[in-house]
């Protein structure tokens, strides 16, 4: 009987040990990884607060630069569950490596490039007065790693003068550079994203670049291959065309992709 009873003791104590152990694994947080352009941080930030609200065994990471700078770092190891990048060539480059989960790649945002001067800039209307002899600095996001620099170059082509005005270029890593040149007065304009000018007072908006002046500015966004969290991190992407994201996203002064194929 005292066999049988310490084997039936013995026995619970090993269920026991299993279940707390399995308790322990499901509470366990998630990080999620994420390689973001840096024209989304203030945007993601808020998205952020809300998704770990909604899940707060979700730990979120971003990592925010330009698009090609995250590309390479992918390509060489980094540890990233999600890719967020404006404009497809980083995303179509990664993709055709057999980097991403084909069926999770979405695209969910658009922008705008604006030319921007210091505040009290005089004498620049257009982009065409970036040929100006008074402009003696254009500053733009390096066309080899940020997607903003890349559209630049494509409207100054539109309209003629990219030859004429590749000399002023000075190149910045990022649209948030370009604005702090600008305040600092260390550059007479600039080409960027519209986000980044949202409640910026230090700096004008001169123009707006029409649309068909360069391919088409569309966010999007791809869970790797290499993630350890690919569950979680699908349904981050899910959460990003969700209602709830997508009024932030319109907050920081962006549009909402819509696939008119599914119209």
């Amino acid at each position: 009987m005292k066999k049988i009873f310490m084997f039936s003791f013995i026995g619970w104590i090993s269920i026991l040990s299993q279940v707390l152990v399995s308790c322990t694994q499901q509470v366990k947080p998630v990080v999620l990884t994420i390689s973001a352009g840096a024209s989304l941080k203030s945007s993601m930030e808020e998205i952020k607060e809300l998704y770990t609200q909604q899940k707060p065994k979700v730990n979120i990471m971003y990592k925010f630069s330009s698009s090609g700078s995250h590309q390479k770092a992918i390509e060489e190891g980094a540890k990233v569950d999600i890719y967020m990048t404006a404009g497809s060539q980083f995303m179509d480059d990664l993709q055709s490596k057999g980097f991403v989960i084909d069926d999770t790649r979405k695209n969910f945002l658009k922008n705008r490039i604006i030319l921007i001067a210091p505040k009290n800039a005089t004498g620049i209307s257009k982009f065409k007065d970036l040929t100006d002899n008074k402009i003696k600095k254009v500053a733009i996001s390096n066309p080899a790693t940020g997607s903003s620099g890349k559209y630049a170059e494509e409207i100054l082509q539109f309209f003629g003068i990219l030859e004429q005005v590749k000399p002023k270029f000075v190149f910045t890593k990022a649209g948030t550079d370009i604005v702090s040149l600008l305040k600092k007065e260390n550059a007479n304009a600039g080409i960027i994203y519209a986000t980044d000018a949202i409640k910026v007072n230090e700096i004008k908006i001169v123009a707006i670049a029409p649309e068909n002046s360069h391919s088409p500015i569309t966010y999007t966004v791809a869970v790797l291959k290499a993630s350890k969290n690919i569950p979680e991190a699908k349904e981050f992407v899910q959460f990003l065309q969700s209602d709830r994201a997508g009024s932030v996203f319109v907050k920081y002064g962006f549009a909402i992709f819509i696939d008119q194929a599914t119209q």
